[in-house]
């Protein structure tokens, strides 16, 4: 499902404007991106938890060169579905 869709089925359900709903959605979107660049994580109750992991430096290999390079530490994004979220899907979803 894209956004265009997300924004289109909220907008049937809700009978709101779909500009409205894109800015919306946008603005969510957006908030959610903000807080994470400011080092805090976003918790939405009973769908999941934004949080920032931390990757610790370490070193890889440029396989075509042979060469070893040392990747330095940093952030990553990342989502976990809350419990509720995840038994949903489990017991929902077709299996195509």
């Amino acid at each position: 499902m894209t956004k265009a869709e997300i924004v289109a089925e909220i907008a049937n359900k809700t009978g709101i404007e779909k500009v409205a709903v894109q800015a919306t959605v946008e603005a969510f979107m957006e908030t959610i991106k903000n807080s994470m660049i400011n080092g805090e994580n976003v918790y939405l109750r009973g769908f999941g938890s934004f949080t920032i992991k931390k990757r610790a430096e370490k070193t890889g290999r440029n396989i075509s060169k042979n060469t070893t390079i040392i990747i330095p530490a940093h952030n990553i994004p990342a989502f976990k579905p809350a419990k509720s979220f995840v038994i949903e899907v489990k017991d929902n979803v077709n299996v195509k």
